[in-house]
């Protein structure tokens, strides 16, 4: 792939953000489906150690310097322990919800990163629109929520299942934020996806140790399907398809896919594995869409 930086998004990179859109929207599914032989903790932590182990090898073959000693290594432990207890969040909560309903929850994620980023930077500041659009993500999430006590179709605990889905997109959130705010802003993608996925693999398999997961006895061949899946394409490919777009495509320009993520995820979760489409879901997705959008409107230039 060519370094040049584009200004515009042409054929080959809306095909990719397209993929990308597809891959993440299953992610959730591929975790569901994973469930039925692997405890979740464990199912989290073997697929961060897989992915990080292709990194390695992957960086070792282009020689990229990941594990040199660059000041970063705060940062990066404060950046792979949020990001370990997100997916910790999903895995588990994915036991009490349903896939489509985790989709659109933990994609409040960008509204956490947008009331966080003028702390960072002002000209991330808030105007009008964003505000609106945050106001209306969070009111359409938090009717949908409600459902969850009130005809909780994927069980008692369903609620529960909501609440840890909500808990993960403020520690996505967070752990944006702990990238753009300290020295891993210029750190090299590889190296603080390294970051994550090699924290996340060690507190995560040493959770599931520590609250005693048993091992499968089986492992079905759905469930490994799954998880090669979730390691090999989302964790590993698709993440670094996405850090390639964005160092060579405008950010503004490729971040509006991101919409189409929880829309590809509601569908996989309905059509693959029959969950119940209500209308609370659908007017709660539409709510996060439009919220992102206008989230990502620019404001007014300063003068």
């Amino acid at each position: 792939m060519s370094p040049a930086r584009h200004t515009t998004l042409d054929s080959r990179a809306v095909a990719l953000l397209l993929a990308c859109s597809v891959l993440w929207g299953l992610g959730q599914v591929a975790a569901k489906v994973g469930l039925i032989d692997i405890p979740p903790l464990l199912q989290g932590g073997l697929r961060s150690l897989g992915a990080a182990m292709l990194l390695l090898a992957w960086a070792r073959a282009r020689g990229l310097p990941v594990l040199q000693a660059d000041g970063t290594g705060r940062a990066g432990l404060l950046a792979g322990a949020l990001f370990a207890a997100e997916f910790a969040c999903i895995f588990v909560g994915l036991q009490y919800t349903s896939a489509s309903r985790m989709t659109v929850f933990i994609y409040l994620a960008p509204f956490v990163v947008a009331l966080g980023m003028p702390f960072i930077t002002r000209s991330e500041r808030l105007h009008a629109p964003q505000w609106a659009g945050l106001a209306l993500a969070f009111g359409g999430v938090l009717w949908a929520y409600a459902e969850g006590f009130e005809r909780p179709a994927a069980g008692p605990l369903q609620w529960l299942g909501d609440a840890l889905g909500i808990t993960a997109a403020l520690l996505w959130g967070l752990t944006t934020l702990t990238l753009r705010a300290t020295r891993l802003a210029t750190a090299s993608p590889e190296k603080t996806l390294l970051y994550q996925l090699a924290v996340s693999a060690l507190a995560l398999l040493a959770a599931s140790a520590w609250q005693g997961e048993p091992w499968p006895a089986r492992w079905g061949g759905l469930a490994l399907a799954s998880l090669a899946f979730q390691t090999v394409v989302i964790s590993f490919a698709s993440y670094l398809v996405w850090f390639w777009l964005v160092r060579h495509y405008p950010a503004t320009r490729i971040s509006v896919f991101v919409l189409l993520t929880p829309v590809f995820g509601l569908l996989a979760g309905v059509v693959l594995l029959g969950e119940p489409l209500g209308s609370r879901l659908v007017l709660a997705l539409a709510a996060v869409c439009v919220g992102i959008a206008l989230v990502n409107r620019r404001g007014p230039e300063p003068p």
